[in-house]
């Protein structure tokens, strides 16, 4: 039987939200509301997750506003994103009302189960799903709290009776050293977030850190073949006593990927595991969905989860919203929406998508998400462009940064091209919106790409289709 409020120095019976409708924010407010906490939060702006933790009874205002933060509130959530300087925090530091980051209420819901933390660079989300439904699917009741929705807004998170816990662990900030988990995944290990990490060094410090968080006698789930998690892996495996379970493509995997074959938007996906072949589908395409898949394998497997289960439930992930997800197809034209921010994530998903395609032509539509990363990353950024037949690139996404002078989408453009892509600037979204739907033709598939509000574009772009 999972528990039901935590008990910490900060009680989290009445917690109020600062940006309730993000997703790391709302799983928690989720959660908590169902485990029977009255729950309030604020939003900049109005949304279907809004409406969705209304319906859970959460009470959820649109604006920040200083008087939305009621003196008989028991604590204040924040994320990093919240400056010092918001109305609600300054409220409620002046009635003396205790301010948790959001790490530490996740941490604290963890308490009493048996936490499997997924973190890496590059996808967590998919894998934390992954795991979220094939869990459910074996009727072992999960809780778990992702970066993302399933399908409907609000599905990014649940209370389950069941004593397992998945969590998305977030190493943008640090936040990941509050978990101790009895399983941890590292899926990658890359330098990014530019705002908070300056070098290399500094990341595998993180990393080392959130390993030795893992509980004694836990297990370590990490990849093989990606670089970074590969020597990471040689620089705790001489002090660590965790078991470390790697798995990829190498021959040296504990859990080897033997094959992978592309089946349209699905993959077969073949392992060797304890001495024998193992085969089973994976609902997306794509090899590195297949090496999340096999992360989540190996993390379920190390909990003690029959393995053969586990194959067969991994096939009810059929995707979660802006990983690859298909928006629609007008006129013989599909329209998929990408995640991907990241020059990784964008190769990765790119060249799934180049395979899916076939002998049709592959056009993206891409948004650059924060000035810092589009500064340290844009020349990669465009050489990933290169691998679409045409793309169309958007202004920068600020989200929480303010500009930097003499960054701008150019730096991408201007490095896609002198890899040989065939790129142009949008000067705004509706221009955008007519240039990709003007040179899709029918067969080809179109790419909405990046981490900001670039996925509303795929709806506009299927309807301008319709013609």
């Amino acid at each position: 039987m999972a528990p039901g409020l935590p008990h910490s120095s900060a009680a989290m019976e009445r917690p109020h939200f600062i940006g309730i409708g993000g997703a790391g924010m709302s799983g928690i407010a989720k959660i908590l509301a169902q485990r029977g906490a009255h729950v309030a939060g604020s939003d900049a702006r109005e949304s279907a997750t809004a409406g969705a933790l209304r319906e859970l009874g959460a009470t959820v205002h649109i604006g920040h506003d200083a008087a939305h933060v009621s003196p008989d509130t028991s604590c204040v959530v924040v994320s990093s994103a919240i400056r010092e300087d918001n109305p609600e925090l300054a409220r409620a530091r002046e009635l003396g009302i205790p301010v948790v980051h959001r790490s530490d209420a996740l941490a604290s819901l963890m308490d009493g189960l048996r936490p499997i933390a997924v973190a890496g660079t590059h996808g967590k989300t998919t894998t934390t799903s992954m795991l979220a439904v094939s869990l459910t699917s074996l009727g072992l009741a999960p809780s778990y709290a992702i970066g993302g929705d399933l399908d409907v807004p609000g599905s990014n998170a649940l209370h389950g009776e069941g004593d397992l816990f998945v969590a998305e662990a977030d190493e943008s900030d640090r936040s990941f050293h509050k978990y101790t988990p009895e399983v941890a995944i590292i899926l990658n290990v890359e330098l990014d977030h530019h705002a908070n990490y300056a070098s290399m060094d500094e990341i595998y410090e993180s990393f080392e850190t959130f390993t030795t968080k893992i509980v004694p006698g836990g297990t370590l789930v990490i990849a093989a073949d990606q670089s970074g998690a590969a020597e990471l892996t040689r620089r705790i495996r001489d002090t660590t006593s965790l078991k470390v379970v790697t798995y990829g493509e190498s021959e040296s995997a504990d859990i080897r990927i033997h094959k992978i074959t592309p089946r349209g938007l699905t993959s077969e996906v073949t392992v060797l595991l304890d001495g024998k072949l193992l085969t089973f589908t994976v609902s997306v395409p794509g090899r590195h969905y297949a090496h999340n898949a096999v992360a989540a394998l190996a993390a379920g497997v190390a909990m003690g989860i029959p393995s053969r289960n586990l194959a067969g439930a991994l096939k009810s992930y059929t995707g979660v919203k802006r990983r690859l997800q298909l928006k629609g197809e007008e006129n013989g034209v599909q329209v998929i929406d990408s995640y991907a921010h990241h020059p990784t994530e964008m190769t990765a998903d790119l060249e799934a998508m180049r395979s899916a395609a076939g002998d049709a032509r592959l056009l993206v539509l891409f948004q650059p998400h924060l000035f810092s990363r589009t500064q340290e990353l844009g020349k990669e950024m465009g050489d990933a462009l290169a691998l679409a037949d045409a793309s169309v690139v958007l202004d920068i996404y600020p989200a929480r940064e303010d500009p930097i002078p003499g960054v701008t989408s150019a730096l991408i453009i201007d490095a896609a091209r002198a890899a040989g892509a065939d790129v142009q600037a949008a000067q705004d979204k509706d221009a955008a919106v007519a240039a990709v739907a003007g040179m899709a033709k029918p067969g080809d598939l179109v790419l909405t790409m990046g981490a900001g509000d670039v996925t509303d574009l795929g709806p506009r772009i299927l309807d301008r289709l319709k013609g």
